[in-house]
């Protein structure tokens, strides 16, 4: 027996939306050299879209990257990672790399679900798991590759209002990506993308 969503519960509302989101995205959204890659191998990886409870209020898990860091120093992201060999699919690889950079147990997480693969501009095939904490844990980042753990307020990143579109020069062209601004925190590029997805499915069916 099917058990009844609430619409008026958040997690409901995010495992009802991502069965609405069947589109995958990519960094080239917003440009047009998607050609570039198109017979370029790519890499399999997951990422772990966390929602905890905060004061009863649902905030999304994002990390700082170490300014220390050879690709993306400083930027904002999910905790995740490429899929090891030793990973059965992508779900396993972004809930191993949770535990490994934030310190988040997988026996402390409820998988809701995935949204449609993220393919970025590096060659990596992202697979975005959208999971619930079930149970409290100590944050503890990763040394070396985490500098911040902070949280956002989900109502933030599913607020379509919050997002827009910049640029910057990379390799002599104009790029294009979204951005969702929190506080200090300037969130953009593939993970504001990955969180546009999951805002414009949660749109769809209000």
């Amino acid at each position: 027996m099917c058990r009844r969503t609430d619409p008026r519960d958040p997690y409901d509302l995010l495992s009802v939306a991502l069965s609405r989101a069947t589109e995958p995205s990519s960094d080239f959204d917003l440009n047009d050299d998607a050609h570039l890659l198109a017979n370029v191998k790519t890499r399999p990886a997951g990422v772990l879209c966390a929602v905890e409870d905060l004061g009863g209020v649902p905030h999304v898990i994002l990390t700082k990257r170490s300014s220390r860091l050879k690709h993306h120093p400083g930027q904002i992201a999910f905790p995740g990672g490429k899929q090891d060999p030793g990973d059965a699919d992508p779900i396993a690889a972004a809930l191993r790399e949770a535990d490994e950079e934030i310190g988040l147990p997988p026996s402390h997480v409820e998988v809701l679900g995935t949204l449609p693969t993220h393919r970025t501009v590096t060659a990596f095939q992202v697979t975005p798991v959208i999971a619930r904490v079930t149970a409290p844990f100590v944050a503890r980042p990763e040394p070396g590759e985490v500098e911040e753990i902070f949280p956002v307020p989900l109502s933030h990143v599913l607020d379509r209002r919050n997002y827009s579109i910049q640029s910057r020069r990379w390799q002599n062209s104009m790029r294009h990506y979204f951005t969702v601004p929190w506080g200090p925190y300037y969130i953009w590029g593939a993970t504001a993308r990955m969180l546009r997805v999951l805002a414009e499915a949660v749109e769809v069916g209000q």
